[in-house]
């Protein structure tokens, strides 16, 4: 794919990027490292106070960005305000509790001392996609930073005027040069960076295939990543539940973000004695929500950020009609100007179809009957992802059972996925390794060092 702006909603092209050359990558590698050996050294409210400064510019320029994070990939407005500030919360909470995270962990030896001691890694190269193009990047810089790390990103070719943008807020914050940078690079480029000696390490947020890719070439070289996949999590709901919340949440889980969303639900797995009630609202609710311009206020479902990605989820879908899935609602893309695609239900999905096997990032959901708790686990689990999983229920021996049994990274009870500064973000399985967030975030591009003092 070219670098650039292509306005979702109308197809209009918007800017065109040329890729950085070699010379321009030696340059970023240079300062990267310089602004390491610095940075590393800095004391923590000195970070502290870098972090502030760019959490208050975050929240000075919100409707600003905002604008162009919805330009550029097509967000509702208000749900591109929300992100911003997003990151600026997530600036906030590693401003406050990096150091106590990194402080050294005594350890009881028979040594006179002895304790661990967390120290950065040096510069960090993060590939990172488009659908939340600030809160995906902010969510690995601030700890990042925060921790005595530099950051290099190579974000999704797709929101260039995003990732510059990115930049810019950690340099007019007063970070030095060259301790956050952007890499407009096409993704042939990307895995010179990652072997370069310089970079110490890779997180990745996008595809099983580009993780695989990634990985593998960190692992070849012996570098530390961390990749967080795709998803087809699971949304169960059970007889005890609060069934109002509960459908509504369903449409919301599935439909946030149009639906291009790793934590998006994307199967619901209902239990028989209230299925047909839930599929009745369920649609009638998905049904309802208006598409269209994402600058209106009155717009519930955006377009989706490019053609290729409208083609695919049109794709996916058309699989599982013709392997036997039935559309309840929607099911096709909507014609005329831009990448938009109708909210749509399916059941009846057989389980070797695209929409129960693969990650469908659109607003389309599959719904099945179930019989008993342990019927939903079964079927939850039968996935090659492991991201998040919500489960609906006021019985605490499922909540237990649900919390217990399902095969991911994240379990929400009686609440939609999301994710939380305060808490670790990551999956198993195809979802990928490593987490991101919480202490366990900013520890992850850290050496944990053994010191024994005798």
């Amino acid at each position: 794919m070219p670098i650039a702006s292509i306005n979702p909603a109308t197809g209009e092209k918007l800017k065109e990027f040329k890729p950085h050359d070699d010379a321009h990558i030696e340059k970023t590698l240079r300062l990267a490292t310089a602004a390491f050996g610095k940075h590393r050294r800095e004391p923590f409210p000195r970070r502290a106070l870098l972090m502030t400064a760019v959490a208050s510019l975050l929240e000075q320029e919100k409707q600003e960005l905002a604008r162009t994070i919805t330009l550029e990939m097509g967000k509702l407005f208000g749900d591109s305000v929300a992100e911003i500030e997003k990151c600026s919360r997530g600036c906030r909470y590693y401003a406050e509790n990096a150091e106590r995270f990194l402080e050294d962990e005594p350890a009881q030896t028979t040594a006179r001392r002895s304790y661990v001691h967390y120290e950065p890694m040096g510069p960090v190269l993060a590939i990172m996609p488009w659908n939340f193009p600030f809160w995906q990047v902010f969510r690995f810089a601030a700890p990042a930073l925060m921790a005595g790390n530099v950051g290099i990103l190579k974000h999704a070719a797709n929101v260039p005027q995003c990732a510059l943008a990115i930049e810019q807020v950690f340099c007019r914050a007063g970070f030095d040069e060259g301790a956050f940078q952007t890499l407009l690079i096409e993704a042939e480029q990307a895995e010179k960076v990652i072997v370069d000696p310089r970079i110490k390490a890779v997180t990745l947020t996008g595809s099983e295939r580009a993780g695989s890719v990634v990985g593998s070439v960190a692992a070849r070289e012996i570098k530390k990543s961390v990749l967080e996949l795709g998803g087809s999590d699971p949304f169960i709901v059970m007889p005890s539940a609060d069934f109002g919340l509960a459908v509504s949440t369903a449409v919301k889980a599935r439909t946030i973000n149009t639906g291009q969303s790793c934590i998006a639900a994307k199967r619901f797995f209902v239990a028989d004695s209230i299925y047909d009630k839930f599929l009745d609202q369920f649609v009638e609710q998905m049904r309802s929500l208006k598409v269209g311009d994402p600058f209106d206020e009155m717009t519930e479902i955006g377009p989706l950020a490019n053609e290729h990605i409208l083609k695919g989820v049109d794709d996916q879908v058309q699989k599982s009609i013709a392997m036997g899935a039935k559309v309840l609602t929607g099911g096709n893309r909507i014609a005329g100007l831009g990448f938009f695609y109708e909210p749509t239900v399916l059941v009846d999905v057989p389980r070797n179809s695209p929409a129960f096997r693969e990650e469908v990032f659109g607003p389309v959901a599959a719904v099945f009957r179930v019989r008993t708790a342990e019927e939903a686990i079964e079927l939850a689990n039968d996935s090659t992802f492991g991201l998040g999983a919500s489960a609906w229920t006021n019985d605490q021996i499922e909540q237990e059972l649900f919390a217990s049994e399902l095969q991911s990274g994240m379990v929400f009870i009686n609440s939609m996925v999301a994710s939380d500064p305060r808490l670790p973000f990551g999956g198993i399985k195809g979802s990928g390794f490593g987490r991101e967030l919480g202490a366990a975030g900013i520890r992850e591009f850290m050496n944990a060092k053994t010191v024994w003092n005798a």
